[in-house]
């Protein structure tokens, strides 16, 4: 190699990484801080979420989908969309007219959107 050639290897990218890792822990320390700066406001999240019936469409379809009840799907989109809140009465005079078990609908009605969780539980287990 001719002293007049550059050397690759001493490149700016090289040069540089440690200047980005800096920036990087920088950063990193300002939203550490931040965040330690947040608090929950239960109150209202208790509000958003009694004001949320319709997180429970997906445990509705799933019953439908488990019983044979035909099109779930399209049944509760023809139910949540476009007909402004849903609320605890709606999903639950919905569910009264589905023709699965009784102690499915039972279970159905005994839900709320601030207990339900789905399979979230399941599917943090497995990652």
């Amino acid at each position: 190699i001719s002293r007049w050639q550059r050397d690759l290897t001493d490149s700016t990218v090289l040069r540089n990484l440690g200047v980005a890792f800096g920036y990087c822990f920088v950063g990193y320390s300002a939203l550490e801080r931040g965040l330690g700066k947040l608090q929950l406001n239960a109150e209202r999240v208790a509000a958003d979420l009694d004001a949320s019936w319709e997180v429970l469409a997906e445990a509705v379809q799933t019953v439908m989908r488990r019983y044979g009840v035909p099109k779930p799907y399209e049944k509760l989109k023809a139910l949540t969309r476009g007909k402004g809140r849903m609320t605890a009465e709606v999903i639950r005079e919905f569910i009264q007219t589905l023709e699965i078990p009784e102690d499915a609908k039972a279970r159905l009605m005994e839900l709320r959107p601030d207990t339900y969780i789905g399979k979230a539980a399941e599917l943090a287990r497995r990652a």
